[in-house]
């Protein structure tokens, strides 16, 4: 397949990544998903296929995507500490680490998440 949008790289990314990593109950994958207006994060246990947590930069507060990147972050870790879960497979979704996705992986890291 020969990307040639933005869109495509971003698939052959996401899959490539996938192909490598996968969770578990002991340490469930942190997938992203970003669109222009917000980041989604989910805790997900891929042997059983079931979603452990979750949250959307909707929920968060803040003033810019960015603001509300970090407080998703936060809130994340914090959801995950609630179930138990502190060592996570970070799953960046093909997504480039740089700018909101940085802050969203930053701050979870901060908030006390492990990966």
């Amino acid at each position: 397949m020969i990307a040639t949008n933005k869109k495509d790289k971003r698939t052959i990314r996401h899959r490539r990544i996938r192909a490598a990593i996968s969770g578990s109950a002991a340490r469930p994958r942190l997938a992203l998903f970003k669109s222009n207006a917000r980041i989604v994060a989910q805790l997900i246990d891929d042997e059983s296929a079931t979603t452990l947590a979750s949250v959307s930069s909707t929920e968060a507060k803040g003033a810019t995507p960015m603001e509300r990147a970090i407080e998703a972050g936060k809130l994340i870790a914090k959801r995950g500490k609630e179930k138990g879960i502190e060592k996570v497979v970070f799953d960046r979704g093909g997504y480039k680490y740089m700018g909101s996705i940085k802050a969203f992986a930053d701050s979870a890291r901060e908030a006390g998440l492990i990966f």
